[in-house]
This record gives C-alpha cells, structure tokens and sequence, in this order.
C-alpha cells in the first residue's frame, strides 16, 4: 500500500491507465477476431478491403499510442493482408 499521498495519487492513476489499457487492447482483439472469421466466411472483395482498412488503422493507432509494440502491429497486419490475400486467390 502507497505510504505517501504522493504514491496514492500514483495508485490511482496507475489503475485508471490499466483499466483503459486493458479495454482498448480487447476492442483491438475483437476487431482482430472479428477480421478473422469474416475472412473463413467468405465475404465479397470490398466488404474485405474495408474491414481490411479499418483493422490496420485500429493497429497503427495502437501502436502510436504504444498500446502495443510497432512491430507486433506491423507482424500482425502482415499476417492478416497474407490471410486476405490466400482468401481471394484460390
């Protein structure tokens, strides 16, 4: 326990930028996620195209907000363009 009012304060924000934290990296998980099954449903080029786009702005602001590491966005939207692309090419 914080000993200070100093170190309470400190507590307290800590909490309120991990709960923050917290929900935006799952609201990133699920666009992921949801990004995923779309692509096993076989959806049309655009409606893919644009959940494509909405996804890989998800991650870049991640990752300018250092929510998550700019390669692990870069490695991820990698992965998720070479997933699009193997959908509509066989």
């Amino acid at each position: 326990m914080p000993n200070s009012a100093s170190a309470e304060k400190s507590l307290r924000k800590s909490l309120v930028r991990r709960e923050r934290n917290r929900n935006q990296r799952g609201s990133l998980r699920t666009r992921i996620k949801k990004f995923r099954s779309m692509m096993s449903e076989k959806p049309t080029q655009e409606a893919a195209d644009k959940e494509f786009s909405q996804v890989v702005k998800a991650l870049d602001q991640a990752a300018a907000k250092k929510l998550i590491h700019k390669n692990a966005a870069s490695r991820t939207k990698s992965r998720l363009a070479a997933l699009k692309r193997k959908t509509f090419v066989s």
